[in-house]
């Protein structure tokens, strides 16, 4: 098979993953707003950046990649502090999640070739086209958060009194 069938069958990949990151934040929303109180979802979305940003350290371990576990743990304590400041405040989870889909890209570029930050092995291996999966989820995900802040903040403060 020649290179053109080889990037073609890529870009349909890209596509698919885009499409199913899309509809995967979708169901979460639809879920999330019918099983939880406006509190409650913002706690659980706080915690879900952090469990998806851990999701690193998985592939460091599953691949094999030694030299990306410093990189890689310092980039999931960054995704574990915007998630504990979540948990309270939505602008976190706002920039946390964009900047989690942000780092998907990188390692989904990177992986590639097309453009490197960093030095090879830095960066562990990800699956293919799981970057454009998940930075399609996050920038959804975070325009949702954007549009629901007013009715967190409303929930903690009718808590509070």
């Amino acid at each position: 098979m020649s290179d053109g069938y080889k990037t073609l069958g890529f870009v349909l990949i890209v596509i698919w993953y885009a499409v199913i990151g899309l509809m995967a934040a979708f169901g979460t929303i639809w879920l999330n707003r019918k099983m939880l109180t406006a509190k409650r979802e913002q706690i659980f979305y706080a915690i879900f950046l952090i469990v998806v940003a851990a999701f690193y350290l998985v592939f460091v371990a599953y691949f094999e990649v030694p030299a990306a576990w410093r990189l890689e743990t310092c980039a999931v304590l960054v995704f574990v502090a915007l998630g504990l400041l979540g948990l309270r405040l939505p602008f976190a989870l706002i920039i946390g999640y964009p900047l989690h889909g942000v780092w998907d890209l990188v390692h989904e570029i990177q992986a590639h070739g097309v453009w490197s930050a960093f030095e090879p092995g830095q960066l562990t291996a990800i699956p293919l086209a799981y970057g454009v999966f998940c930075a399609v989820y996050d920038f959804s995900m975070a325009v949702y958060f954007y549009r629901r802040r007013g009715d967190w903040d409303a929930a903690w403060k009718a808590a509070a009194h």
